[in-house]
């Protein structure tokens, strides 16, 4: 598969801004009082997910749009935006495990925040799943489409767990600013830029490569 100058220039663009944001990271940012040099994995944790939660906005975008257009475009809009979501959550879970032991002297607690992280992680793996089943194309992206949009009802309670109900997890964003010192914001601006501009040049390349196989795929049966 050629891949387009666009993907080329975010790839290239993300590779440089990462470089930036890790050089802001560590020698830009102050390290934090209490927490020390750990409290650093923050710079990569909050750009994760919040990218993952725009990936899964996505998958509900997209399945609105295969069921109300049935486009192969938009189930494929989709799918990579619900590998990104699945890659980035993930990644954030992971990272946030990092964090929390030396903090919290666990890797896992099941306080309100991680709890429904972790059920959208799964929810959404068992969306990837579906994809891969055995279940007939349409009626494939029909179900796809529906528990794409089902699922999107838990986004809300991720991000707001914290103000739901009472959490150990810190929110960063709030009428406060968050406690942060301006290197700090910076750092994290730098990175959350990085990590779209990734984010986005893999989305773009994924949903390509979905489109490209299933044209093949349709070829291939066209000759059976």
């Amino acid at each position: 598969m050629k891949v387009t100058p666009l993907i080329s220039i975010l790839a290239v663009a993300a590779g440089f801004t990462l470089v930036g944001a890790h050089l802001a990271i560590w020698l830009h940012a102050p390290v934090e009082a209490t927490m020390g040099l750990v409290q650093k994995i923050f710079y990569l944790h909050l750009p994760l997910a919040w990218w993952a939660m725009l990936s899964f906005f996505l998958v509900f975008v997209g399945s609105v749009g295969v069921l109300f257009r049935k486009t192969a475009s938009w189930d494929a809009l989709a799918g990579s935006a619900a590998e990104m979501g699945v890659l980035f959550s993930g990644l954030a879970l992971i990272t946030g495990s990092l964090w929390a032991r030396p903090i919290w002297n666990v890797w896992w607690t099941w306080d309100p925040r991680l709890t429904t992280a972790l059920i959208m992680w799964f929810v959404y793996t068992g969306y990837l799943v579906l994809r891969t089943s055995p279940i007939p194309h349409a009626k494939r992206r029909i179900l796809c489409a529906v528990l794409g949009i089902v699922a999107f009802v838990n986004i809300p309670f991720v991000f707001f767990s914290t103000r739901l109900w009472r959490s150990i997890h810190p929110s960063v964003i709030t009428s406060s600013g968050g406690g942060m010192e301006p290197e700090m914001w910076q750092a994290m601006g730098i990175s959350l830029a990085g990590m779209g501009l990734l984010w986005l040049a893999l989305i773009i390349l994924r949903t390509r490569q979905i489109l490209i196989q299933e044209r093949l795929d349709g070829l291939w049966a066209a000759r059976l």
